[in-house]
């Protein structure tokens, strides 16, 4: 009966650092309010969310050393400190390099976290149920960020600029939950040691890791995954940040009314979870990966022409749903692939969301370039039709 006591608080524990680990989604909305008060142009707004995934490609490989040496929760209880500390920046200044400072550590700490945490659950959770498990894990995560718009608009609406009361009002919530986050895991005992649990292979030294990492690009199916991996979050990130700037130059919308966009994709990339993994229960993996790739190039298109507000709220559905299985799939494939050096191609593709710096900075540059968010939407469409070749990848 203590077990299962211990195990139930554990596994809450897990499910609310799941929720702080989808605080990195509120890049999107931020990048957009910042523009904003700050003048800025798309190059420099767009460097922000950017600057948040550079970090899964530096960080990713030596997390899973730390995690060798401190342990699993030690190494998510890291995460979630670096995490409060980004939260908490912005309510010290408000000039750009505070805001780079902040959504640095912002993307450091969810690197560690998206490396650590899913073994973490594997400690909490045995048998069958661990499958489960993480893909509830991720829908708690895709309530913070569907969440973070709705928020900041509804601080910028009720904007009290003496008390502080502004979009960013989103900070100190988002803090507050990290920090309970953090004492309520720090103070749940959960047992590494089990024998149900996972207990990751002696890893070599950093320099060896990164090494033996770069080294399996050699290898066409996981160059081709890891490419693939690039494409699926620069589409996510693009979207984020974009599907605001669509809507306001399309249809005259404001700032605060356009923001619903962002929650409106990350609902349809929830309600893709939860239907995808019924789907491929019934659908092969090739065919529901093809499927998913058309809806999301019906998007650009409706993004590229639309100039109404059905089409393009149509779209945004479209690649939210389209691209919310694409990681999974992709993932899937590359350990497939490589049976017997799954550590190494895990921490390749988990490098691979490094898309999410890339494309923003492309399309913020071309969007400066041509003055038009079109150009924004032509970078998403390029990584769109790679998607569509590596379709032939998938086995089923």
């Amino acid at each position: 009966m203590n077990n299962k006591k211990v195990n139930g608080l554990a596994l809450s524990s897990v499910m609310l650092c799941f929720f702080a680990m989808g605080f990195v989604d509120l890049v999107g909305i931020a990048s957009n309010y910042v523009k904003h008060d700050l003048a800025l142009s798309d190059s420099m707004a767009n460097a922000l969310p950017g600057l948040v995934f550079f970090w899964f490609l530096i960080f990713s490989v030596p997390t899973g050393v730390l995690m060798n040496k401190i342990g699993r929760k030690r190494t998510v209880l890291l995460s979630l400190v670096v995490t409060v500390a980004s939260l908490l920046l912005p309510l010290l200044g408000e000039n750009f390099y505070v805001m780079l400072v902040a959504f640095s550590l912002l993307g450091i700490g969810n690197a560690i976290m998206q490396t650590s945490l899913n073994p973490l659950v594997s400690t909490v959770v045995r048998g069958g149920h661990l499958a489960s498990t993480l893909t509830f894990g991720q829908f708690i995560k895709a309530i913070a960020s569907f969440m973070a718009p709705y928020i900041a608009t509804w601080g910028s609406l009720h904007a009290i600029p003496d008390l502080g009361l502004s979009w960013r009002v989103l900070f100190p919530i988002y803090m507050v939950v990290g920090v309970i986050a953090t004492l309520f895991l720090f103070y749940t005992p959960i047992d590494e040691s089990n024998e149900g649990a996972t207990v990751p292979r002696e890893l070599p030294g950093v320099r060896a890791q990164f090494a033996a990492c770069f080294k399996l690009l050699a290898r066409p199916v996981v160059l081709l995954s890891f490419l693939g991996i690039m494409c699926h979050v620069g589409i996510d990130v693009g979207t984020n940040t974009t599907a605001p700037k669509i809507l306001i130059e399309r249809l005259g919308m404001t700032l605060d009314e356009a923001a619903f966009a962002t929650s409106f994709y990350f609902i349809f990339r929830t309600i893709g979870c939860f239907t995808g993994s019924m789907l491929l229960r019934v659908l092969n993996n090739r065919l529901f990966f093809a499927i998913s790739v058309a809806m999301m190039a019906l998007a650009m298109c409706g993004f590229l022409i639309g100039h109404d507000k059905v089409v393009l709220y149509t779209s945004i559905a479209l690649v939210g749903y389209g691209n919310s299985n694409v990681f999974s799939l992709i993932f899937a494939q590359a350990l497939k692939s490589e049976p017997e050096q799954q550590n190494e191609v895990s921490g390749l593709m988990i490098m691979g969301l490094f898309g999410g710096t890339v494309f923003p900075l492309l399309m913020g540059f071309f969007t400066d370039m041509t003055h038009t968010v079109a150009a924004a939407v032509v970078v998403m469409a390029v990584g769109v039709a790679y998607l569509a070749t590596y379709t032939g990848r998938i086995k089923n």
